[in-house]
């Protein structure tokens, strides 16, 4: 029942404040402080029903150091995004024609801060955290990845490819980033820079959702697996290559510090109550 009413109270602040931002999208400055609202109420959202169903602190969300590993990722999000474009420039897929609308950015800003932060919550914070604790890391996260990734199939330009890349890169990353740290802040840090860069900044489709303005009037052009074609970046190859390889290293990370929660066996847990003395 602890999942039922999580996701519900997730998704309720969700699909809330998506028809917020959407009643908004007219007015650059009401869609950046409507994206930021969003974005806190989900955090707190998170905070209360987490705490009114498993009664224990919401570590995860813990307020200590939560400013310097959203920082952190929100920079490595930037980075990986401008590496994937930096290697699609390079083969001439990506070309730059002056400057776009600052105010737009603008926009985006609270626009994918509210994405980032509501969609953290619903699939690491409680989809894969409740799934792994009855499957295991490594299932759960194939698990809730690849359901990531479909979900992303109901958008506008959405590809089947575009939608393995989508399970593959964030499904695999976000939640190692989360595995690794064992704190949503990173994963949160990590989707908003990734998502900021390929809209805000680089004016770039966004998982098949249309080319928004960014700072940048820029265009794409090429090989889909090059580009991501209709579906965007995030449909190239060499958005797989890296995100799969910073998936490695949180991973390998999350290892070092015995954070893989192994798949628990019902046969264990039987031995485990006969055990017990009478």
């Amino acid at each position: 029942m602890r999942l039922l009413w999580q996701l519900l109270a997730v998704a309720a602040v969700a699909f809330l404040g998506g028809q917020g931002l959407l009643a908004a999208q007219d007015d650059p400055w009401l869609t950046l402080v409507l994206g930021l609202l969003v974005a806190v109420a989900s955090v707190f959202v998170y905070r209360w029903v987490v705490r009114r169903t498993e009664k224990r602190a919401v570590t995860e969300l813990a307020w200590t150091g939560a400013t310097a590993a959203t920082g952190w990722g929100t920079l490595l999000g930037v980075g990986l995004f401008a590496l994937v474009i930096v290697n699609i420039t390079f083969l001439g897929g990506y070309q730059v024609h002056g400057l776009g609308s600052p105010m737009s950015a603008l926009a985006l800003v609270g626009f994918m801060a509210g994405v980032a932060v509501t969609e953290e919550v619903m699939w690491r914070g409680v989809l894969f955290r409740v799934i792994e604790e009855r499957a295991g890391t490594w299932l759960s996260l194939g698990l809730t990845g690849l359901a990531f990734g479909l979900v992303h199939m109901v958008n506008p330009h959405a590809t089947l490819w575009g939608a393995i890349a989508i399970a593959i890169e964030a499904g695999g990353m976000l939640t190692a980033a989360y595995v690794a740290t064992r704190s949503l802040w990173l994963p949160i840090g990590l989707h908003f820079g990734w998502n900021l860069a390929g809209s805000a900044l680089f004016s770039t489709v966004v998982s098949g959702n249309g080319t928004p303005e960014g700072l940048l009037d820029a265009t794409m052009s090429g090989h889909v697996l090059v580009t991501g074609g209709e579906f965007g970046p995030e449909g190239s190859l060499y958005s797989v290559v890296f995100c799969v390889m910073a998936t490695a290293v949180f991973m390998w990370t999350a290892r070092r510090r015995g954070h893989i929660v192994p798949m628990r066996r019902r046969h264990a847990r039987t031995a485990d109550t006969t055990t017990l003395p009478r």
